[in-house]
C-alpha cells in the first residue's frame, strides 16, 4: 500500500502523485466515491460494463470496508 498527500487547487483540481499513477493513463475515467470525510478514487472499468450507483454503494459502503480503512 502506498500513502501520499496532495492538495486541491482553487479550481477543484487534484494532482495524483507520480508514484500513484502507475496503470492510469491520460483520458482514463476514474470513479470517485465519497462517504462522510472519506474519498475513494478508483480506476473505472471498461465502458461496456456499466455499474450503477446502487451496486457501487453495496461494494464500497459496508462494515468490512470501513474496518479496512479506519486506521489510514
Amino acid at each position: 500500500m502506498i500513502i501520499d498527500t496532495t492538495k486541491m487547487s482553487s479550481r477543484g483540481q487534484v494532482v495524483i502523485p507520480l508514484d500513484m499513477r502507475k496503470g492510469i493513463n491520460e483520458g482514463d475515467k476514474l470513479i470517485i466515491i465519497r462517504k462522510d470525510d472519506e474519498i475513494i478514487l478508483k480506476k473505472s472499468i471498461p465502458e461496456t460494463a456499466l455499474w450503477s450507483e446502487k451496486s457501487l454503494a453495496k461494494t464500497w459502503l459496508n462494515k468490512e470496508e470501513d474496518e479496512a480503512w479506519k486506521d489510514l
